[in-house]
C-alpha cells in the first residue's frame, strides 16, 4: 500500500486546501490524473461495498459487507471502511480512497452533514478516515459518485449536460455540467427526491408531505403492493400466493420479477411508478434543461417496464412540448457498482495532487542536501 508517512508536515494540514480546489478542475484533471489503482467505497443503508478500480473504470477486486446497524456509533462504520481498505491493500498498491456516502456531504467534502440510514450527524468522515489510512481520502455523496462514473465510463459518455436519478429506497440525484459535478453552495444539490409533487400527499421521513420519492421509488412500489395485498384485492392474488400470505415478505425485486413473468398488478404498479418518474423528470427538465437523464439505482432493474412509462409521461408533461428538443432518458450501464467506481475515479484526482506535492517536497529536500553538502565541502577546504 502506497503511503505518505515520509511527509514532514501533518497530512491533514495540507489536505483541506487541496480538496477545496478539486471541484473546479475536475474536467481538466481527470484527463491527466495518474493511472494508478484507487479504492472506491459505496456506503448505503444496507451494504458497504469496496473495490480496487483502475484508471479505465475496471474493477480489479471487490468486497462487500453489511452496513453496521445505524444505532451504533459512527466509529463502527468507520472501522468497517478501514478494515475493507486494509484488506484490499494487502493485494493491491492503493494510492487514494474515495468514499460515496448515502447522505448530505458539505461543500469541502469532509463532513457528512446528515445520513438518513446511518448515525452520522455533522461527522468529519474524511479527516477521521484519513487519520487512520496513510493515503489521501475524498468523500462525496453517493449519487454524485455514481453520476461521475456514468459520465466517465457508462451511459452518460459524451454528454456535457447530464442529470442522474437514482431510484432505490428513496430518490437521489446528481447534476453534471461541462464535466463538473454541481454540488451547490453548501454541497447538497441533487436531492430531487424531496421535491414536492403532491401537496398534502403521503408523509415522507424527511418530515414533509408529497415528496417525489413517496410516489416513484422502491419504497413507494413496495408500499402500494403491500396495501393491495393487505386489502385482499383480487388483483393482488398472484403476489399473495407468491409470498404464501406473508405480506411483509413483498419486496421490490420480487415485484419486478413477477412483472416480467406477466403479473398484471405488478406491471401496473411499475407503470404507475414510471409515470410519476416521468412527471418529476419533466419538472427537472424545465429547471435544468439537460441533454440526458440517466436512471440508476435498484428499481431501474425493471428497465422498460419502468422507463417506457416514464418516457411517455415525460413527453406529456414537458413544458413547451413539441417546440423544444427533448432530453434522452436512458438506463444506467454500470449497475450497483457505479457509486464505487465513481468514488475511486474521483479519488484519483486527489492522488495526482498529492503525488505532485510529494515530488516537489522531495526535490526541495534534494536541493537542500546538495546545498548542505557544498557548504560542508567548502568549509573543509578552508
Amino acid at each position: 500500500m502506497s503511503t505518505y508517512r515520509d511527509f514532514t508536515a501533518p497530512i491533514g494540514s495540507r489536505r483541506a486546501p487541496v480538496l477545496r480546489t478539486v471541484g473546479t478542475r475536475e474536467r481538466r484533471s481527470h484527463l491527466t490524473a495518474p493511472r494508478v489503482p484507487t479504492v472506491g467505497i459505496d456506503i448505503g443503508g444496507t451494504k458497504v461495498m469496496a473495490g480496487v478500480v483502475d484508471a479505465d473504470g475496471n474493477i480489479l477486486e471487490k468486497l462487500r459487507t453489511e452496513t453496521p446497524d445505524k444505532s451504533k456509533s459512527p466509529k463502527v462504520v468507520e472501522d468497517t471502511i478501514v478494515e475493507l481498505v486494509l484488506d484490499l491493500s494487502d493485494r493491491h498498491d492503493v494510492h487514494a480512497v474515495g468514499i460515496g456516502a448515502a447522505g448530505w456531504v458539505d461543500a469541502d467534502r469532509n463532513r457528512v452533514l446528515f445520513a438518513p440510514h446511518l448515525s452520522w450527524r455533522n461527522e468529519p468522515l474524511r479527516d477521521r478516515i484519513a487519520g487512520r489510512l496513510a493515503v489521501p481520502v475524498l468523500v462525496d455523496n453517493d449519487a454524485n459518485t455514481a453520476a461521475w462514473a456514468e459520465w466517465r465510463f457508462g451511459a452518460g459518455r459524451g454528454e456535457d449536460h447530464l442529470v442522474m436519478i437514482t431510484l432505490g429506497t428513496g430518490i437521489g440525484g446528481a447534476i453534471l455540467e461541462g464535466g463538473q459535478v454541481k454540488r451547490g453552495k453548501y454541497g447538497v444539490a441533487g436531492e430531487f427526491g424531496h421535491m414536492q409533487v403532491v401537496p398534502g400527499g403521503h408523509r415522507c421521513p424527511c418530515g414533509n408531505r408529497g415528496c417525489w420519492e413517496q410516489y416513484s421509488s422502491g419504497n413507494a412500489l413496495v408500499r402500494e403492493a403491500r396495501e393491495l395485498a393487505a386489502a385482499d384485492s383480487p388483483v393482488a392474488y398472484g403476489i399473495i400466493e407468491h409470498v404464501k400470505g406473508s405480506i411483509g415478505d413483498i419486496t421490490g425485486p420480487m415485484i419486478t420479477e413477477l412483472a416480467r413473468d406477466g403479473d398484471a398488478m405488478c406491471v401496473e404498479l411499475l407503470q404507475d411508478i414510471g409515470q410519476w418518474l416521468g412527471v418529476g423528470i419533466a419538472n427537472l427538465a424545465a429547471a435544468l434543461d439537460p441533454s440526458c437523464f440517466v436512471i440508476g439505482g435498484g428499481v431501474s432493474a425493471a428497465d422498460d417496464l419502468l422507463i417506457g412509462p416514464a418516457r411517455d409521461a415525460f413527453k406529456r408533461q414537458l413544458t413547451g412540448r413539441g417546440y423544444r428538443p427533448e432530453a434522452r432518458i436512458v438506463r444506467a450501464q454500470l449497475g450497483p457498482e457505479a457509486g464505487m467506481v465513481g468514488a475511486a475515479d474521483l479519488a484519483r484526482l486527489v492522488a495526482r495532487r498529492f503525488r505532485r506535492a510529494k515530488r516537489r517536497r522531495v526535490e526541495r529536500y534534494e536541493r537542500y542536501e546538495r546545498y548542505a553538502e557544498a557548504r560542508r565541502t567548502s568549509r573543509e577546504s578552508l
